[in-house]
């Protein structure tokens, strides 16, 4: 396989037809600059998947791989997609990109537990570029942060060859009651939910007096 894709025949036929393309595209007849890269964005992305798989020692190529494919994708759908959103769904892809080739890092070798962060935090911007045209930006925040302390509370859970990192479960608290706290104070409910907590935790307080006694 990697011998083929070393070949010289194989990058002269492609020089050849992305030549023809842009040549297409230039004097209005189709599209082909939209194809070529496109095409290329593809063949790069395959490229790097391959090396990864000829060897996984080369965990560091499911990046390149996976966001060239982002950006084939995005480029395929912006163009030969009729009715296709592209400021709502160009950013989503290329952030899902991304963080999916972090994930991907992260299951290809458990040693690699930092890729949580910015696969969880890409995933986040994702969602809230998703979102953000239907919901106020101060509801957005409130998602921004809650994915991030979902972020790390996936950091403390998931399993690495060190153990679990205990210490990522302080910026999951910490954000993660940020984001509700966001979240909730856009629906007017913050209101209720002050009074109701300080009167449990008093009842709490009294119960235990009496409890000890």
């Amino acid at each position: 396989m990697i011998k083929f894709l070393s070949s010289r025949l194989l990058w002269g036929l492609v020089l050849i037809v992305g030549g023809a393309l842009l040549l297409l595209d230039t004097f209005g007849i189709f599209n082909g600059g939209a194809l070529f890269w496109t095409v290329v964005s593809a063949f790069a992305g395959v490229l790097f998947l391959v090396l990864y798989i000829s060897d996984h020692n080369h965990w560091w190529a499911l990046i390149p791989g996976i966001i060239f494919l982002a950006v084939s994708a995005t480029i395929s759908l912006n163009n030969f997609l009729p009715g296709f959103n592209e400021s709502r769904w160009s950013g989503v892809v290329i952030l899902g990109g991304i963080a999916l080739s972090f994930l991907l890092v992260y299951l290809a070798e458990r040693g690699n537990w930092w890729a949580i962060i910015p696969a969880g935090v890409l995933t986040t911007i994702a969602v809230v570029a998703f979102v953000d045209t239907g919901t106020s930006s101060f509801a957005s925040g409130g998602i921004f942060f809650l994915g991030l302390g979902i972020t790390f509370s996936l950091v403390a859970v998931l399993p690495t060859p060190y153990g679990q990192m205990r210490w990522a479960w302080i910026p999951a608290g910490i954000l993660g009651v940020i984001g509700i706290l966001i979240l909730i104070s856009q629906e007017n409910l913050i209101n209720y939910i002050w009074p109701v907590a300080l009167i449990l935790g008093g009842a709490l307080l009294i119960i235990r007096s009496f409890v000890r006694k």
